[in-house]
């Protein structure tokens, strides 16, 4: 199982990637809480990140439609069901991990390349 880290723009990306293959691990990357609504698909574009649709299942199916292949939805059962049918469909798949992340967003950018050395050399 990979470590996850939220990842806010590509040089956290950048950073968090660098790390992972300087130790050899697997890293998953996710974007903040409701990313879909406020950057859109499209900001991710080109980077293998889980994008995060809040509680919309409008974005979700939006981010499908723009190619995204992995998202995190918070909906009732039966939505999620759905999306993640349709998901499935489009060669996609509905994130359901809701283990522990490393969130750049309060590390400062000198510490990033550490903070992501850190939290990917503790995985089980």
């Amino acid at each position: 199982m990979s470590r996850r880290i939220v990842v806010h723009d590509h040089a956290q990306a950048r950073a968090a990637l660098a790390a992972a293959a300087e130790l050899g691990v697997a890293v998953t990357l996710q974007s903040p809480e409701g990313a879909a609504g406020y950057l859109g698909p499209g900001y991710f574009r080109g980077l293998d990140v889980v994008l995060d649709c809040g509680d919309a299942p409008g974005l979700a199916l939006g981010a499908l439609r723009a190619g995204v292949k992995r998202i995190r939805l918070r909906a009732a059962p039966e939505v999620l069901l759905k999306v993640a049918d349709i998901a499935a469909q489009s060669g996609a798949v509905l994130d359901r991990d809701d283990g522990p992340t490393l969130d750049l967003a309060a590390v400062p950018p000198s510490r990033w390349a550490a903070a992501c050395r850190a939290w990917l050399a503790s995985a089980d």
